[in-house]
């Protein structure tokens, strides 16, 4: 039996629920609708809450101007406010009123009139002294967070510190002027005169003072966390001290290696303009501070062996003896035994000492190199409308009646129908009768379509974690998402996500906003002209509204060399590239495969850290170094995010194929844990070009609309992105949910505003350097050795991989205390000389001499030639 036009109900209303049967139910229906009718007063979000910051502010100023004239005026006032034949009364008595009364100057002086006196006579004199100027704080802070939702400070934390300064100033000052009257005054207040004079009573004024003391000094500890163990620390310190003067000259040095980053970090941070320096080079920010004694020391170490102070020293209660073999051979890593030092004491002082560099110096701060860098604001940003539905009453009942009817055609009665209104798209929901098919429903897809003369329908059936079936029906008058609207609201403006992106709106209207750092990669397909690049600028602008340039870095890859082009002004920003390459966006395919290669050693070398480190991701690891816990001289810095985002991954594919897939492959496997994070697009989401390999690490899929079915289940698995409506009107699929959102509009002029935002502060020096790679296949097998270009280190750096054997970059970055790219042609010239073997992808190269004899005589075979 068809349904009655008055059964009908929108999101909007949410009229009646059907039925006979269901009295109950029908009740229970009309009560949620009532109350989903009365406006929930969120905290700093609705007009009252609005009213009430604008008049707490207003409130706060009037206090101000009350109380600082009540400083001047009040002896002249205090016969007429402090009247025993009144008080509050007289403000509404008459000067003659007054006279009679016996007050002899019934003419108020303070500066807000008679209101003003009052209230200033029984804040100040009557309450709490001049201490009561805490409440102009108080008024100011709530309002001002109430009207421009903007959070300064911890509300409760402010509120506890103004309660206790409001009561400790007032009883301070009440016993510091007890000595010098017998009566309440205005700087104490008759609250802190008397609160004092009881005090007094019961334990004395020494009792009184030693109780404020107790009272300044828990407070101090409770913000502050004032340490009282100073003594026991420096005796602790000094202990150790006399501990490494037993060591021999040798031993000394390799400790104070190990404890340079506690000594250099006791000195200040200097933020200077001269001292800026690029993110590669953080380490010497600590290296640069040695005293001139270790100086000195590595000086004479350096003489021995260029790497002899870069030896870890391993402390052992066993006693290891060193003999003459020992001795001929500085790389040599040796076991001493400390006496009165155990390794867990070690172990212990390096926290502790950690503990005292956080109390002291306070956390690193990764943003320190750009402290002055200004995040964009909205006003870069259109806005290209309210944001708000506009309900067309006569469609919807218009399109409720036609998918009744059609459902009728083909017997298939339905209990209830609803409709929720979006942006774009108006999703029905109706409930069946008992014993209708679902797939029956499902294959009346293109009859639905043709009776409502939509541009295209799409049925879900059922509808996850409901018991209706869905059907989206385009609106007539679709409404434009701004960037804007989105990135304004709440949701995203206080958002704790590592990279949110705010991708638009739901069909519900509701901000969709998700982390890219737990997709953790994307993938985007759509037919030209869909939205495809707006949805890319759209996830850019995102980041770069939530993120600092410390924080944050992109790879970017446009193979069409225009649709990026917009965020060249950022590179010193947030780009990073190869070294030695001019633009950081990367257009050239030969260059690409480079950059990819050059992630793939980024993610090693991150790995390498985070193993070092005992962490098991970037996050972990980041809290550890800002807590000042791992050594920089060790190879530690802070990481930031990579997003790596490919505009056309369809041309790369057709050009370089598994050159490409390759590296995308191991990246997608692998770089989630180290902060990597990939966003591939294409406009071909075809088997060739999403391959097995990709798709299965690439759980996040976004779709616009595709020209065919098949396209929908390769990108999504399922169709539904054959039939969206276009213009920015997208699939998201994670896991087993697709949601459907209309994306967020950001046009070419508004990223261009953004971009030259950036790009017009101080950024560094220049953009993110990744690691060097050198293609092996070009460089060739029979590449002569030339010994004129031979490094300095060359011959450290070859017994330091036969004592190690392990032919790794890192490793002689690291022990040798060199760059990357110093190092990478090291491990070239070892190859080239037959001392390591070639490159093995992330594996360390074979190394080709057991032990150090043999490479010995051939160094001075070497020499010799040379």
């Amino acid at each position: 039996m068809p349904i009655k036009g008055n059964q009908f109900r929108s999101n909007t209303t949410k009229g009646e629920k059907i039925g006979k049967n269901h009295a109950k139910r029908r009740n229970a229906s009309r009560r949620v609708g009532h109350s989903e009718q009365i406006p929930k007063f969120k905290f700093g979000g609705t007009k009252v809450a609005k009213i009430l910051g604008l008049f707490l502010l207003l409130l706060s100023i009037y206090f101000l101007v009350s109380f600082v004239s009540y400083l001047f005026t009040w002896q002249d006032d205090q016969s007429y406010v402090a009247s025993s034949n009144g008080g509050w009364s007289n403000l509404f008595k008459t000067q003659e009123e007054l006279m009679e009364q016996g007050i002899e100057n019934p003419v108020v002086e303070n500066w807000l009139g008679k209101f003003g006196a009052f209230l200033s006579h029984q804040f100040i004199y009557k309450w709490f002294g001049v201490a009561s100027f805490i409440f102009l704080f108080i008024f100011f802070a709530v309002g001002y967070r109430l009207l421009f939702r903007v959070r300064i400070f911890s509300l409760s934390k402010s509120l506890g510190y103004s309660f206790f300064f409001l009561v400790f100033l007032s009883v301070t000052l009440g016993y510091v002027h007890g000595f010098m009257t017998t009566y309440p005054h205005f700087l104490e207040g008759e609250f802190g005169f008397w609160t004092n004079r009881l005090l007094q009573a019961q334990i004395g004024s020494a009792g009184v003072a030693g109780l404020l003391i107790f009272l300044f000094l828990t407070f101090l500890v409770i913000t502050f966390n004032i340490d009282f163990n100073l003594p026991e620390r420096k005796k602790k310190v000094q202990s150790v001290q006399n501990n490494e003067a037993e060591l021999d000259e040798s031993d000394k040095n390799e400790l104070s290696s190990d404890s340079n980053w506690r000594r250099e970090t006791d000195t200040p941070r200097q933020t200077s303009e001269s001292n800026f320096k690029e993110r590669s080079t953080i380490n010497s920010i600590y290296a640069n501070r040695r005293t001139a004694e270790e100086e000195q020391s590595s000086e004479l170490d350096e003489k021995e062996s260029p790497i002899a102070d870069t030896r870890n020293l391993e402390l052992n209660p066993k006693n290891t003896s060193r003999g003459d073999s020992e001795k001929s051979s500085p790389l040599k890593e040796t076991e001493t035994d400390v006496p009165g030092l155990a390794v867990e004491d070690v172990v212990e002082e390096k926290q502790a000492d950690s503990n005292v560099l956080v109390e002291k110096h306070g956390q690193y701060d990764p943003q320190l190199d750009l402290s002055n860098y200004k995040f964009p604001h909205l006003d870069l940003l259109r806005d290209y409308g309210s944001g708000k539905i506009v309900v067309n009453n006569e469609e919807l009942e218009a399109n409720k009646d036609r998918i009744v009817e059609t459902l009728a055609n083909y017997n298939i009665e339905i209990e209830k129908i609803k409709a929720t209104i979006g942006p774009t798209v108006t999703l029905y929901e109706i409930v069946p009768k008992a014993g209708v098919r679902i797939s029956k429903i499902k294959n009346l897809e293109d009859d639905i379509a043709l009776s409502l003369a939509a541009l295209g329908i799409r049925i879900i059936a059922p509808m996850p974690g409901k018991g209706t079936i869905g059907i989206e029906v385009p609106n007539s008058n679709p409404e434009m998402v701004s960037m804007r609207s989105v990135i304004a609201t709440e949701k995203f403006q206080h958002t704790d996500m590592d990279l949110p992106i705010a991708f638009g709106k739901t069909i519900t209207n509701e901000v969709f906003i998700a982390d890219l750092a737990k997709m953790p990669h994307l993938l985007v397909a759509g037919a030209t002209g869909q939205g495809k690049s707006v949805g890319i600028n759209a996830i850019i602008t995102s980041l770069l509204f939530k993120r600092h340039p410390a924080e944050l870095k992109f790879v970017l890859v446009d193979p069409k060399k225009v649709e990026l082009s917009l965020f060249n002004t950022i590179e010193r920003h947030f780009l990073a590239k190869l070294p030695d390459e001019e633009d950081a966006i990367i257009t050239d395919t030969k260059k690409v495969i480079n950059t990819l290669n050059s992630l793939c050693i980024e993610m090693d070398l991150r790995y390498d850290l985070l193993k070092n480190a005992g962490v098991r991701n970037l996050k972990e690891y980041n809290a550890k170094f800002i807590n000042r816990r791992l050594n920089p001289e060790e190879g530690h810095r802070f990481l930031p995010f990579i997003v790596l985002i490919v505009d056309e991954f369809a041309d790369l594919m057709m050009t370089a194929g598994k050159e490409v897939e390759t590296p995308i492959a191991r990246l997608a496997q692998l770089a989630r844990a180290v902060g990597i994070h990939l966003v591939i697009a294409t406009q071909r989401p075809s088997v060739n070009i999403i391959t097995g390999t990709i798709k299965a690490n690439f759980p996040a899929r976004l779709a616009f609309r595709v020209l065919s079915r098949i396209d929908s289940r390769t990108i999504l698995d399922t169709g539904g992105a054959d039939q969206l409506i276009g213009r920015g009107d997208m699939l998201l699929a994670t896991g087993s949910d697709l949601t459907r959102i209309q994306c967020a509009f950001v046009d070419t002029p508004e990223v261009e505003a953004v971009s030259e935002f950036i790009g017009a502060q101080r950024g560094y020096s220049s953009a993110f350097i990744l690691p060097e790679y050198v293609d092996e296949s070009s460089k060739g097998a029979s590449a002569s050795f030339d010994s004129d270009e031979r490094d300095s280190l060359f011959e450290d750096a070859a017994r330091l991989i036969v004592l190690h054997q392990q032919g790794s970059t890192s490793l002689i970055q690291r022990k040798l205390k060199l760059g990357y790219n110093r190092a990478g042609r090291i491990i070239d010239q070892l190859e080239q000389a037959g001392i390591v073997g070639q490159f093995e992808g992330s594996k360390a190269r074979e190394v080709l001499y057991p032990d150090e004899a043999s490479l010995e005589q051939y160094l001075e075979t070497l020499r010799k030639n040379d």
